[in-house]
């Protein structure tokens, strides 16, 4: 293969993360049903999630625990361990992720009791008549 069709065939783990994100934004941008809405930014928010951890993973790289004899004796060398850094954020991303949706579900619920529907342009409607 030619080194640029190489090298885009290799990063094939980003291009799927930028077509989630296109999936994502789409739902958040066209659909007018709320809770199609709040899927479609989980499905963003997912793919943005995949892609920083893989960014913060490294073939062959060992867990970022150090040995008390080898840290002592100098053998570390930062290229032959994972940067933790990625990965904790990520995490702490998805606990927000999920407490957002919690929220937007619970706003959604009052929303509809409140208007009856989940519909953005009826929703819309029933507020311009009122």
């Amino acid at each position: 293969m030619d080194g640029w069709l190489a090298d885009l065939v290799s990063k094939y783990n980003y291009w799927i993360y930028v077509v989630l994100m296109m999936i994502g934004f789409y739902a958040m941008i066209r659909k007018n049903n709320l809770v199609k809405k709040l899927i479609g930014m989980n499905i963003f928010q997912t793919a943005i999630i995949l892609f920083y951890i893989s960014m913060g993973a490294k073939r062959g790289g060992g867990i970022p625990i150090v040995d008390k004899a080898a840290g002592l004796a100098g053998a570390i060398r930062a290229s032959d361990i994972v940067n933790p850094l990625p990965h904790v954020l990520m995490l702490t991303a998805i606990v927000v992720s999920v407490s957002v949706t919690g929220v937007a579900l619970a706003v959604m619920l009052k929303i509809y009791k409140g208007y009856g529907s989940i519909d953005e342009d009826q929703i819309l409607e029933r507020i311009k008549k009122s």
